[in-house]
């Protein structure tokens, strides 16, 4: 194979097979420091195709970071056919006060196209968009549930698109949903712009977990080898089919008071099976919770004091919710398998730590 031509960004030239850190000046904040988007372009050998992973657009999802991280260590640009784009934290002024948004209180993934003399929020999805996703034939998107919920890896793909299908199936994640895209989200921009989309889905707010990390950088990677741009198994014979939903309920807090789940994520479940209960103060009058439809729950609250409404349980309709719940056990015992002998650390006590 011919030797990829140089790549030229932030006003630097990469000669293939080679990596560089860049940054793209945003604004300056409150104290007159300079803020910038730190994205690591790593510049393959050979042609291919160029693909951008990217993390925290809400600053508080910062599970897709630590993907990012492995990856950033993981891809050799020698070995590479092509261009990847790591996005480790999109959302920097979120990400730094931990949280959802920017301190304009706008949702960056509802900022898009951005402007260059726009809001934060707009600022940032210009730079993003133009200097990133438009270089791109693909992206993958990374998110968490917000605080005090969870997210089981889910891909989450436009519908009516076969070659998303095919790359979300290489992806391997449990379950894919077909979802409606949002009025200013990356997602919405980037099909409008004919750039392909997918979007993982999975863990907690503020919170690293095992398999949405492993999951995460093992379907990239596969996404990587499907597409031709490094050699490794796209693990389409390996990793099983995943569960295909295009539709999903909530269920809701019946009552106020203390929620007691039966379930979790992962779980497969029938209609009519109990999910929970929300009991009050005193554990009296308990309320069941039901599945309204056979399916995975694919989200779950994990705060148990919950208002009348708040939303407990997220459920994809899938028709054998069983085959799902096998595949996923098996992945994460997979998953502990792997964790090294000792690595467990106990719990400290609140007046230990320093």
């Amino acid at each position: 194979m011919d030797q990829a031509e140089p790549f030229i960004i932030a006003g630097e030239t990469l000669a293939p097979g080679t990596l560089r850190d860049v940054g793209f000046p945003i604004t300056t904040m409150a104290t007159g420091t300079a803020s910038s988007l730190a994205v690591r372009v790593l510049h393959g050998a050979k042609p291919g195709p160029a693909v951008f992973v990217s993390a925290a657009i809400h600053g508080d999802e910062i599970v897709g970071t630590a993907v990012v991280q492995r990856l950033a260590q993981e891809i050799d640009p020698q070995g590479l056919a092509g261009t990847v784009l790591l996005v480790p934290v999109a959302n920097i002024f979120g990400f730094l006060n931990r949280s959802r948004y920017l301190p304009d209180r706008r949702d960056l993934n509802r900022s898009f196209p951005g402007s260059a003399n726009g809001s934060l929020a707009g600022q940032v999805a210009h730079i993003f968009y133009r200097e990133v996703v438009e270089r791109c034939s693909l992206g993958i998107d990374i998110h968490s549930a917000a605080v005090h919920r969870y997210n089981l890896p889910q891909i989450r793909i436009a519908a009516g698109n076969n070659r998303l299908v095919e790359l979300a199936m290489a992806f391997g994640a449990p379950v894919i949903i077909e979802s409606p895209l949002r009025d200013g989200s990356l997602r919405d921009l980037a099909q409008k712009s004919g750039v392909d989309m997918l979007l993982l889905e999975t863990g907690e707010g503020l919170r690293f977990d095992r398999l949405s990390i492993e999951t995460g950088v093992a379907g990239v990677t596969r996404v990587l080898a499907h597409l031709g741009m490094i050699e490794a198994d796209d693990g389409l014979s390996a990793v099983g089919i995943p569960a295909r939903a295009n539709r999903t309920m909530w269920v809701r807090a019946p009552r106020g008071g203390v929620m007691h789940p039966a379930r979790q994520s992962g779980d497969p479940v029938r209609e009519g099976d109990v999910l929970g209960c929300v009991t009050g103060l005193m554990d009296e009058e308990a309320h069941n919770m039901i599945s309204p439809i056979d399916g995975i729950i694919i989200g779950h609250a994990t705060l148990p004091v919950v208002h009348q409404g708040d939303a407990l349980f997220h459920i994809a309709a899938i028709a054998h919710p069983e085959r799902v719940g096998a595949r996923i056990d098996s992945i994460t015992e997979a998953i502990l398998a792997s964790e090294p002998e000792g690595s467990a650390q106990g719990m400290l006590d609140e007046d230990e730590v320093v």
